[in-house]
Parts: structure tokens; C-alpha cells; sequence
């Protein structure tokens, strides 16, 4: 409780021991807060509610990083495809710095 005597929001130990207070206090009314699938489906709408930039790099690492979760969260051969399609992208950044570094090289040598 604050020194005047109004209640700070922040002092709630309930808001601060679950994040996901407040979906089922705005959104989920009636729900139990302790059931898994309900809880599951609030971590949902709480990474559909989260607003950032997807035109700064920033925006675009939160967006893999985003991507990466849920491919982990899938499993089985959706998780082996991911994973694939991690292991091509690295081969073709590789690739291209290689060329990069090899027609440096030849450049310098001439």
C-alpha cells in the first residue's frame, strides 16, 4: 500500500507470480487459471496480443526466435523440417561467404 493510502497496482502478489493473470482476468473469464490447456491457449493469445516491428532487425530475430519456439513446441518430423530448413539456410550463408571470400582473394591476387 502506498503512503496515500491508494492500493499500487504493482504491490498485487498475484500479478507478479503469474504473468498470465491478466488474460484471465480480461479475456478468459471463467476458466481455470490452473488447467494446462487453458493455460496453454492463454501463453497463445498472450504471443498473438505482443506488438513489435517486423521491419528492424530486432523485430525479425523476435519473429525466428518466435518461429523456433513453436517449431520446438511441435515436435516430430515438423521439428526435423525446421531443422532442415535451418541447416540449408546456414549452408547457403555459407556458401555465399565463401564465394565472397574467394573472389576476394582472386581480386587481391591479380
Amino acid at each position: 500500500m502506498a503512503a496515500n493510502g491508494i492500493k499500487d497496482p504493482d504491490d498485487d502478489p498475484r500479478l507478479r507470480a503469474d504473468p498470465l493473470a491478466d488474460e484471465f482476468d480480461d479475456e478468459l473469464i471463467g476458466l481455470d487459471p490452473d488447467d494446462p490447456e487453458a493455460r496453454a491457449f492463454a501463453e497463445h493469445l498472450q504471443r498473438q496480443h505482443r506488438l513489435h516491428p517486423s521491419f528492424t532487425v530486432e523485430g525479425y530475430l523476435s519473429d525466428m526466435g518466435d518461429w523456433a519456439a513453436s517449431a520446438n513446441r511441435l515436435g516430430g518430423h515438423r521439428k526435423l523440417m525446421a531443422s532442415i530448413l535451418v541447416l540449408l539456410i546456414l549452408l547457403g550463408v555459407t556458401v555465399t561467404v565463401w564465394d565472397a571470400l574467394a573472389y576476394a582473394i582472386s581480386a587481391f591476387l591479380k
